[in-house]
């Protein structure tokens, strides 16, 4: 017999016990059991995954022939006319954050512009929800019912996931009611796919559908790992194919302790314009890897400029996390804690060195507007070296819009960029307060979530 014979009849028999074994599996391990199943996580983790309904008052655009005189007078329509509204309705999810406390995350998109939140839980109870931050640029919001009874889902740290775990969606698609999906992590880090202001989000397979928004994505432990928040569909296809985002529970845990001390969130700058690295800058700039970002400017007086940051200095690390280019160094800094010190790592002439900086709070510019009755409660300024829309964009930052005052009632919102005011183009604070007139209407032209739409404030 030879070795290669021996060696086959060796496999062959060792596959006949195995299929033999399997065979016998399903009387010996699940004829007087359970079968293996999630259900027992999911006992634990659905409770603290809420419904969330939202109302809001949408102004309903008048025909233009109601604003001439002569037709007025003609069918002796009043000239006092209270603006007319109707109802938008919403759907989306949320997490139970502090039991104690009553907090809820979600996302921004799922309550923004609402009126009446009323958050329902899976025993059948619901309340009405109050909100305690929010911030667009993330699409993180925090809202707030009254702490009875409540279940709170744990939180993993969701650095330590790898593409290939296991992962559940817990959420309210479709309007449903509460639904769980399972998959894998695909991806992780996706950042530049212009959802958000900063991105870094969980890719899974796990189906996301319209309403999952703001629910939970959980490792197998029952863990919070992410707060689904969109999905990717090309064309008019408005449903899952396979590809939906969360943001991780690291980047939800750093927003949502800025939003419940402040209400909104500080956001760190360092004052630095970068560029990715491409082969040939890495040539350039003798480096043996593409990772980071070279410095192409350094802004007089920043953090980055007390520090003893260059430019031509390529920035790889920040407290020892590697920096893949440019957009993950704007993301990585816009989620620091302001006067927070950290260490670069970056080289400089080919030699590597670390240097510390200590980020300082966006400086917005002067927001005290002329005295137009509609823009009351919303505070301006100039886009930022930080903002994603720097340089690609001329306009006015809308930074802050106090809830149910005229400005908000108006429509304008947090992180609108205005770039016209009655068609005339805004590049500064500057041109935006000469343009607006206490006794004239105004025609806004804006930019959110980067698309553009016309508002008019009477």
């Amino acid at each position: 017999m030879t070795q290669l014979t021996s060696r086959l009849l060796w496999l062959g028999a060792f596959i006949l016990l195995t299929l033999n074994a399997y065979a016998a599996l399903p009387n010996h391990w699940f004829g007087n059991g359970e079968m293996p199943s999630l259900a027992p996580m999911l006992d634990e983790s659905k409770p603290a995954v809420v419904n969330i309904a939202t109302q809001s008052q949408v102004p309903v655009r008048d025909n233009p022939l109601l604003n001439d005189p002569f037709f007025r007078r003609f069918f002796n329509i009043p000239e006092q006319q209270q603006p007319r509204h109707r109802t938008r309705q919403s759907l989306g999810s949320g997490v139970i954050f502090d039991a104690k406390k009553g907090l809820v995350l979600t996302n921004s998109h799922v309550i923004q512009s609402a009126d009446e939140i009323t958050v329902s839980l899976t025993d059948g109870r619901s309340f009405q929800a109050e909100v305690v931050g929010s911030d667009p640029a993330t699409d993180v919001a925090l809202i707030k019912i009254p702490p009875e009874n409540l279940t709170a889902i744990p939180i993993a740290n969701s650095d330590k996931l790898r593409v290939g775990d296991f992962v559940v969606a817990i959420g309210n698609p479709f309007g449903l009611g509460q639904t769980v999906t399972s998959g894998i992590v695909s991806a992780l880090g996706r950042s530049g796919l212009g959802i958000e202001g900063y991105e870094n989000f969980i890719q899974t397979d796990a189906s996301i559908n319209p309403g999952n928004s703001g629910g939970a994505l959980v490792n197998l432990r029952g863990e919070l790992v992410g707060i689904n928040t969109a999905i990717f569909s090309p064309g008019q296809q408005a449903g899952n194919i396979g590809i939906g985002f969360a943001i991780p529970s690291n980047m939800v845990q750093q927003i949502s302790a800025q939003l419940i001390e402040d209400g909104e969130v500080r956001r760190a700058y360092l004052g630095v314009q970068m560029q990715d690295i491409t082969p040939d800058l890495a040539k350039a700039f003798n480096l043996k890897t593409g990772y980071g970002a070279v410095v192409t400017q350094v802004h007089a007086g920043s953090a980055a400029e007390k520090a003893g940051v260059k430019v031509g200095d390529v920035i790889t690390a920040i407290d020892g996390e590697q920096l893949t280019n440019a957009n993950s160094l704007r993301n990585t800094v816009g989620l620091l804690m302001v006067d927070q010190t950290i260490t670069l790592d970056l080289i400089r002439e080919g030699k590597a060195r670390q240097i510390k900086a200590t980020v300082k709070e966006i400086q917005q510019a002067d927001t005290k507007m002329p005295a137009h009755p509609k823009l009351a409660g919303a505070s301006f300024g100039d886009l930022e070296p930080s903002s994603p829309y720097y340089g690609q964009i001329e306009g006015v930052m809308v930074y802050n819009v106090k809830r149910n005052s005229p400005a908000w009632q108006a429509g304008l919102r947090a992180d609108d960029i205005i770039t016209s005011v009655n068609k005339t183009p805004v590049k500064s604070l500057e041109d935006f307060k000469r343009l607006v007139r206490t006794d004239s209407h105004l025609l806004l032209n804006l930019t959110r979530h980067g698309r553009a739409m016309f508002m008019i404030l009477r």
